[in-house]
């Protein structure tokens, strides 16, 4: 460790392949290491998809277990730091959990103390129970008294963890996390990335990537499939990524008579060449959301886009590109905006597309710059 080089302590559930984990291995990858060190407390001892690159990278995977159980949890984070520290910054993504991390972050004398919001969950608080919603009052505040910095993915995830307190300091703010570009300009072989995933020559694909999990609302994404399929035979749906959901999909794939036109990929590595080898179109109907970084993926590989008018408008960088239509309307609603859309990646080509995410606030660049001049206060 160099004299001047500023630690930081980032937390997490865990280290697989989300859309918060991704972003936080961009900027490991990209960030100047010499001048900042990271380390991720994470809330589990299984291992995520990314620990091993992350020891690579000269960084540690720390488990700080029980945080449903917050007095054996303080113990751990307390000996975590004295282990493992000092840290300059704690910079926390566990939503309204961070409330408690950053009141022993302040414990600990740790200088910066952040809190992350990458998700708008406002509809969830509002139907909360009355033990829930005493709970998120007593984060909500502690986050307002022990965080030095609050960022929040989009307005909307803001207004969900910093309600309260917005505009009561002057560093609640909007920080739009960013994507390494540089995958969107590699050759790939579209033959090859289709004949791989088992698609067969002449399917029209969509795509969703996403974890198995509630908001991402992949049900209602099957009933659209499903409505696409009925005009057009050769529809394929392509799901990349995994979850506690994906049994349950699998089963509703099959009582539709959908198995063989449906693909589960798993987890993945190779988001952005699926993106632009395999789909045709891309499809989000999800529930809710922060600022879906695939949905900035997709647009960087030049795919029509169809989302839910829930999803922050702050994410439409491509705009031929972009369709929203409300979870009110029907599948068959959804399925005609998608063959609608089929055409349009060929009138806006993908060069252009990624030219204007180049000179967008999403681009890794920009948002590490950002990043590391919060940290350079530490």
């Amino acid at each position: 460790m160099t004299k001047k080089q500023t630690r930081i302590l980032h937390v997490v559930g865990a280290m697989n392949r989300g859309g918060v984990e991704t972003w936080l291995m961009h900027v490991l990858r990209s960030i100047d290491r010499e001048q900042f060190h990271l380390d991720f407390l994470v809330h589990t001892v299984a291992p995520g998809a990314y620990d091993q690159e992350i020891r690579f990278l000269g960084s540690s995977i720390i488990p700080c277990l029980h945080p449903s159980k917050p007095w054996i949890y303080s113990r751990n984070f307390q000996r975590i730091i004295r282990e493992h520290g000092p840290y300059h910054v704690v910079h926390s993504h566990v939503h309204h959990y961070s409330g408690l991390v950053l009141r022993l972050a302040y414990q600990a004398g740790i200088p910066v103390r952040i809190a992350h919001c990458h998700s708008d969950t406002s509809a969830m608080q509002a139907q909360a129970r009355p033990a829930r919603k005493a709970y998120l009052r007593l984060m909500k505040l502690w986050i307002n008294l022990y965080g030095t910095v609050g960022l929040a993915a989009s307005e909307l995830a803001g207004t969900a963890l910093f309600a309260s307190v917005a505009g009561s300091k002057p560093h609640w703010q909007v920080y739009h996390c960013g994507i390494d570009l540089g995958p969107f300009y590699n050759v790939v072989d579209i033959k090859d990335v289709r004949d791989e995933l088992g698609l067969p020559p002449g399917a029209f694909v969509l795509g969703h990537v996403g974890s198995f999990s509630h908001p991402k609302n992949h049900a209602f994404l099957v009933d659209i499939a499903a409505e696409v399929a009925k005009r057009e035979p050769a529809m394929f749906l392509l799901l990349v990524g995994d979850g506690a959901l994906r049994p349950a999909i699998e089963q509703k794939v099959a009582s539709l008579g959908l198995t063989d036109q449906v693909v589960f990929t798993g987890q993945r590595q190779d988001v952005p060449r699926l993106l632009r080898g395999a789909m045709d179109i891309f499809v989000m109907p999800s529930l809710y959301e922060g600022l879906p970084l695939v949905g900035i993926e997709a647009q960087a590989a030049g795919l029509p886009y169809i989302l839910s008018d829930v999803i922050t408008d702050e994410i439409d960088e491509v705009q031929p590109l972009i369709c929203r239509l409300s979870l009110a309307s029907t599948p068959g609603r959804w399925a005609d905006e998608i063959l609608a859309m089929r055409g349009t990646s060929t009138s806006f080509s993908q060069s252009e597309a990624v030219a204007l995410m180049e000179r967008s606030s999403f681009n890794i660049k920009h948002s590490i710059k950002l990043l590391t001049d919060i940290y350079y206060d530490a």
